[in-house]
């Protein structure tokens, strides 16, 4: 299984945090709780990925709430992969990892998105940005 990168942690712990605020600003919902306790330990032992198979079931329920809460996909439906181009324009996806993409665990998904998020060369992020907005994919879209 993949390791889920610390910003994903980050960023469920702030969709918690909309979702479920502290009543007092000290009281912490469960989930921000469980979160916040995996985000300390990477913290901690500076690490940036938490095991995806070893996290806390209640820290992982948690993320995956948050997981759900993303595009599934990040495919534009411009797929140059079936054009014969080994990383597809469109999306920045590999041939393989667009075939493998309905098998994937969400913690590979999530990897995968940060790649071509920080390589920032595919399509979605700017010749075709308004389609990703304005039209997001479906879920079951590969």
């Amino acid at each position: 299984m993949a390791g889920i990168h610390i910003s994903d942690i980050e960023a469920a712990i702030n969709h918690w945090r909309q979702r479920k605020p502290s009543p007092d600003g000290i009281v912490l919902a469960d989930e921000i709780r469980a979160l916040a306790e995996v985000y300390a330990l990477l913290v901690y032992y500076r690490e940036e990925y938490a095991d995806e198979a070893t996290m806390p079931r209640a820290a992982y329920a948690a993320w995956l709430d948050w997981y759900h809460s993303t595009p599934d996909t990040p495919c534009i439906a411009i797929c140059s992969t079936s054009q014969g181009d080994p990383v597809c324009k469109g999306c920045g996806r590999t041939f393989e990892e667009v075939q493998r993409w309905p098998e994937m665990t969400p913690g590979e998904k999530r990897a995968t998105w940060r790649r071509i998020t920080l390589e920032d060369k595919a399509w979605r992020f700017n010749t075709y940005a308004e389609r990703a907005v304005e039209n997001p994919p479906q879920p079951g879209m590969a």
